[in-house]
């Protein structure tokens, strides 16, 4: 019998069937882009102080004296926590003593913000932050509520694959794209930050859920040639994309519930596409529904100008893509070598997780204008997935990788050097650290998938998956150390990319080789030996080329 991807081959690579479904599922991910990375404007923490209570009779140096001064992240400015006790300085005011004259400021009883907080409107007119005073003892949660969305992608990771395979891609794709923007709008509603949280979690599962189910129909409709490209700049690019509208949108809408109104409202123009986007003919023969998908696949020789053949799928035949053998996890780790790979892959996929996700979060920090920051952080995401297709088409993956996470990790300990009035510098020095990391996070989904032999790839990327949502999660508390010392997020993200980098090399090159099918057929790591018999089963040539069906779970 012959496979898929001859029986369908009469339908070309790149016909107008195909570039229709190109973009519009690469256009599906865009609001993943700005919805992924909102908590940067929904969470952003502006200048603030204690405020003062009107009833507070202080004379004009003593409300300019209140707020003792204190040094943040290198620079001086007033306390953001505490302020004079308001008893004593009323006491002085009304004795006509001035402050620093009279009184010794430092020798002053200090007190928590008890009226609450004045916060500057200069960046944002309100965020989830000032709605719900999340400052001083509480700021705790707002990195909370990033690494609350990542927990919602993690656990939408385990299940969209189980829902994918069993009630189709194209149901689970627009399903997930309903929940997450109406949770998204649900969130505009927020009466506490309790409830924002919990409603983020669920606009998380939907956001991963949907974008994997995108990018497995994309790879599972579009031909051999062009599915690579689907999966390395399409929805990567698009992504981006999504992420460059972010900070145009916050930088009209100030205020954060319009801001995720006007992010969420995107969504409802996916509604039309459920007319146009098929159901993946390859999962529906693999459920058996041969008739649904012959027809699917005559509507796209129709759409394409091409007759297609009387008879595609022959029901009374089994297609080989159908031939599965079943496999648990335990197998990721059932020989030394297979061992040796899942641990490395879950190590280098956190490490660059931590990296990418905190570099992003951490814009409005950087010196100047936080919205242009922003965009410049997306914009460079796109020539980095570029350079990582040029060098996975081209050059050895590892040490590709290798040398994107030495540029990334070594640029940002590079930026605790830079003198304190080279701003521009700084930044530019961040970006290069955004563009390493990002091409390294692009070449490792290749890289992993080809180390992996056929019967546990989808668990082996699945698990490394895994392993960077936690890196996600981890993420806003990297950044969240800055309020200690402004290089500490570097420093260590700095050096643990240098030592993914280092890691990299250990794992074997898969450049050029062919894809393992099985556990004996994987690259053998150097210096480790299995104790197992050498004459591994070789499998037939009919399985050799027939195509796995993708697994979500895998991503």
């Amino acid at each position: 019998m012959r496979d898929y991807d001859e029986l369908i081959s009469f339908l070309g690579e790149w016909g107008p069937f195909q570039r229709l479904i190109f973009f519009l599922l690469s256009a599906s991910i865009v609001p993943n882009g700005f919805n992924g990375m909102s908590a940067v404007f929904l969470a952003g923490t502006p200048e603030h102080r204690c405020r003062l209570p009107p009833s507070a009779n202080l004379s004009r140096e003593w409300l300019n004296a209140s707020i003792p001064r204190e040094v943040q992240g290198g620079r001086e400015g007033p306390s953001r926590c505490r302020r004079y006790r308001l008893e004593s300085l009323a006491n002085f005011s009304a004795l006509g003593l001035q402050p620093g004259r009279d009184v010794d400021l430092s020798q002053l009883e200090q007190e928590k913000c008890l009226d609450g907080w004045e916060y500057s409107r200069e960046l944002y007119l309100s965020t989830i932050v000032t709605e719900w005073n999340l400052v001083c003892d509480d700021d705790w949660k707002a990195p909370l509520t990033a690494s609350l969305f990542f927990v919602g992608v993690l656990v939408g990771s385990f299940i969209s694959g189980q829902l994918s395979d069993k009630f189709g891609r194209k149901k689970v794709l627009f399903a997930t794209l309903g929940v997450q923007t109406g949770f998204s709008f649900l969130q505009v509603f927020s009466t506490s930050w309790e409830m924002f949280s919990v409603l983020f979690v669920i606009v998380g599962m939907g956001q991963i859920s949907n974008y994997v189910a995108a990018f497995v129909l994309g790879t599972e409709i579009l031909g051999k040639t062009v599915r690579i490209i689907f999966c390395t700049l399409g929805v990567c690019i698009f992504y981006a994309v999504g992420y460059m509208l972010l900070p145009l949108f916050a930088y009209f809408i100030r205020d954060w519930r319009m801001l995720l109104l006007a992010l969420t409202l995107p969504g409802l123009l996916c509604i039309p596409l459920w007319w146009v986007i098929p159901e993946s003919p390859r999962w529906l023969i693999s459920q058996g529904r041969v008739q649904e998908a012959e027809i699917i696949i005559r509507k796209a020789a129709k759409t394409n100008g091409i007759t297609a053949p009387d008879v595609i799928f022959d029901p009374m035949e089994e297609l080989t893509s159908q031939k599965q053998e079943t496999h648990t996890i335990l197998d990721l780790v059932r020989t030394k070598n297979i061992r040796f790979v899942t641990i490395m892959s879950v190590i280098i996929w956190m490490i660059i997780s931590v990296g990418y996700f905190g570099l992003s979060l951490d814009t409005p920090n950087l010196h100047g204008d936080a919205y242009i920051n922003c965009f410049l952080s997306a914009v460079i995401e796109v020539p980095a997935y570029i350079i990582a297709w040029v060098l996975l088409r081209n050059l050895p993956r590892r040490y590709s990788m290798a040398a994107a996470l030495f540029l990334g990790g070594c640029i940002l300990l590079f930026i605790q050097l830079v003198p304190p009035h080279l701003h521009i510098l700084s930044i530019i020095l961040v970006m290069l650290g955004k563009f390493g990391i990002t091409s390294s996070f692009s070449i490792v989904y290749v890289y992993t998938a080809e180390l992996y032999p056929t019967v546990v790839r989808n668990m082996g990327v699945g698990a490394s998956s895994m392993a960077s949502r936690l890196g996600s999660i981890l993420s806003p508390y990297f950044v969240y150390l800055g309020v200690y010392d402004r290089f500490l997020p570097y420093i260590l993200m700095g050096s643990l990319t240098v030592l993914t980098g280092i890691l990299t090399l250990f794992l074997p090159e898969s450049y050029g080789t062919p894809l393992p099918d099985t556990i004996e057929q994987m690259l053998r790591v150097k210096g480790l030996k299995d104790r197992q018999t050498s004459n591994s089963t070789r499998i037939s040539k009919d399985e050799e080329e027939s195509p796995v069906i993708l697994k979500s779970t895998a991503f």
